[in-house]
């Protein structure tokens, strides 16, 4: 088995029925701007309304002429963590690893470790979807009912900073209509999985948070 150590704490724990979304865009200093650095997790019900989706975006503010050259580290793991029995610890794991111009899924399952230290199955399982290069249309692999997508992304999140800073400093009430968008015109390096709800679960509620881990 690889084993993967964290040494980020870099998840975002949510309750979710039909849509969630968490963000934060500054994580610990030991992180921060690095390769495993997560801006933001969402999960939502799929157009599909039998399945769920899990998306995770990581190393944030990329500007558009970084992005091109921008990479998914080898060293970092993603985890989408799935919890269905409300014990807070993860009863089902989707993994994400690149090698070499790919982004290699495993699972759902049941992992064999929980917690900081993660492994990887080493039974043939996993799925390789080719990254998506910066520009392209975007390249969605498909195994069974799932299905898999990582590249370069517009960064989603829209946060007023500027205004936010106001706001904490007591000079305003609250934002403007329309606000300044923070990131527009940044991106970051997006990986998302479509699952059907009967894989982990059924159509009940679920824990679910995403993490990074680095191999040691």
């Amino acid at each position: 088995m690889k084993k993967m150590k964290l040494i980020i704490g870099a998840g975002f724990l949510a309750l979710i029925g039909l849509v969630l979304l968490a963000a934060d865009h500054i994580d610990a200093p030991e992180v921060k701007g690095g390769s495993s650095d997560i801006t933001d997790f969402y999960a939502f019900q799929g157009e599909d309304t039998d399945n769920i989706v899990f998306a995770a975006n990581i190393q944030g503010l990329l500007s558009p002429s970084a992005t091109a050259s921008a990479t998914f580290d080898e060293n970092v793991l993603i985890e989408f963590n799935i919890d269905n029995n409300d014990d807070k610890v993860e009863d089902l794991v989707i993994q994400a690893i690149p090698r070499d111009g790919k982004m290699y899924f495993f699972g759902p399952y049941n992992p064999s470790t929980t917690g900081l230290t993660s492994t990887l199955p080493q039974d043939g399982s996993e799925y390789g979807v080719s990254i998506t290069p910066y520009g392209s249309s975007a390249v969605v692999g498909s195994k069974g009912a799932m299905k898999f997508f990582a590249g370069p992304r517009d960064d989603p999140f829209f946060m007023d900073f500027a205004q936010y800073g106001e706001i904490i400093a007591g000079n305003a009430s609250g934002f403007n209509n329309p606000g300044s968008d923070t990131f527009k015109g940044t991106n970051v390096l997006s990986v998302v999985v479509e699952v059907p709800k009967s894989m982990i679960g059924g159509s009940g509620t679920i824990n679910t948070w995403v993490e990074t881990k680095t191999k040691q």
